[in-house]
This record gives structure tokens, sequence and C-alpha cells, in this order.
């Protein structure tokens, strides 16, 4: 399996047998076919999938999986894409789902954007980027996911009116996310006051990530953003 390069570890402690086992087995049967993502913008999410989902939606470095196996199973008519480049927090995501029969998910082990840059326009009902890597360094802001440069592609494939949901615990980044997707001429932010910034929206689905950080006080963002009509 060949990958291209990412910024940081591919993998940290080694896997036990249990999340080896999940991560041979279901991620050649859930991954994406590394030819479709040809960065050519004509990939139809749609064609990913058995059974075609009633809306898609594309998590950008989910972790350990939490937030995307709660919607896996809250919502299975819907198709769900994931990507993480990262061996541990894909194999404990693969491990958490193995007991669910035909999960509407597709998978990606590296960077989100080849996905992003090969999906057709205007065919994804919301895009997810929950407590991404801050790189708090100056030198290393131009790693950042959300940058004018990858906003172009969140709404070229968003539909109108699709939402783009950020989440952060880290009050620089936060502020760093607002200031890129406000100065995008294709997004509008939902928020009318301050508070809503650390109120989640209606549904939301806590991560053990969110639990863990709100212990150890420390304060969640909630930035959503609406793709122009």
């Amino acid at each position: 399996m060949a990958f291209r390069k990412v910024h940081g570890r591919r993998l940290g402690r080694p896997l036990n047998q249990e999340r080896q086992e999940a991560l041979d087995k279901l991620y050649p049967a859930l991954s994406i076919d590394s030819e479709v993502l040809d960065n050519s913008s004509n990939l139809l999410p749609s064609s990913l999938f058995e059974k075609a989902p009633e809306e898609i939606y594309f998590e950008i470095g989910f972790g350990n999986g939490d937030f995307l196996k709660k919607l896996i199973k809250e919502n299975p008519d819907n198709g769900y894409i994931g990507a993480e480049p990262f061996i541990n927090g894909m194999s404990a995501f693969l491990k958490s789902i193995k007991d669910i029969d035909n999960p509407s998910v597709r998978v990606w082990m590296d960077d989100a954007m080849d996905i992003a840059r090969s999906i057709a326009s205007e065919t994804l009902d919301g895009i997810f980027i929950l407590n991404p890597d801050p790189w708090p360094k100056t030198r290393h802001h131009k790693r950042r996911i959300v940058s004018q440069e990858n906003l172009d592609q969140f709404a070229r494939i968003l539909k109108p009116g699709a939402r783009l949901t950020m989440t952060t615990d880290v009050e620089e980044l936060a502020e760093w996310m607002v200031t890129q997707a406000t100065a995008h001429k294709e997004f509008k932010w939902s928020a009318n006051r301050k508070l809503d910034w650390h109120t989640p929206p209606s549904g939301w689905l806590e991560t053990r990530y969110e639990k863990k950080g709100k212990a150890a006080g420390r304060q969640q963002f909630y930035l959503l953003f609406e793709k122009k009509s």
C-alpha cells in the first residue's frame, strides 16, 4: 500500500491484533479506489456506494472516528466519506464499526484533499472538520486544513445551502477558521453572536475528545458556515 507524504507520523503506537485485523479486513472493502481520485472534479460520490444514499457527508480528519460512527448508526440511509491519514485512527474506527452490517461509509487513509479535488461540483450535503491539528507555529500555518485554497474546493463540492461545520478547542485556531471562512465569498456564517461559538448545533453528537477536553477545562468552539445559494 503506497502513501504520499503527509505531515506528522503515520503510525504512533503499534497496533494490537484486533485493530490490525480490522485494518486488514475492512480497509480494502471500504476504501476508495485510488484510481478514481484523479483530481478531475468528475467523481460522483454516490457512485462510491452500492445503494445511492439519500444524502452524502464528508468528514475530514476523523481521528478515531467517534463522530463518524455515530452518524452511520443514527442515519444509515445517508452516505459518509471519511479521510484520516493516520493508521492508528483508521484502525480504531474500523474496529469500532466491524459489527455494523454494510456500513454506509467509504474511507481514505491519505490526504483529504485528494477526495475534495476529485469530487464533482455541488454533490455533497455537508462537510465536517472537527478539531483539526492547530499547527500552532506560524511557519506551519500553511499546513492548516482551512485555507482559501481549500475553501475554494469545499465551496465547489457542497450543494447550495449545505453546511461546513468546523470545531476546535483552540481559541487562536477558532479565530483563524472564522477569519478564513468569512473572507471567502461563497460562505456565510450562521452565528449571530459570540455565544453561538460555544453552542453546539441541534442534535449534535458529542465525541469522547470533546468530553475529555471539557473535563480538562477546555472550551469547544462550534463554527457553522453555509454555502451561499
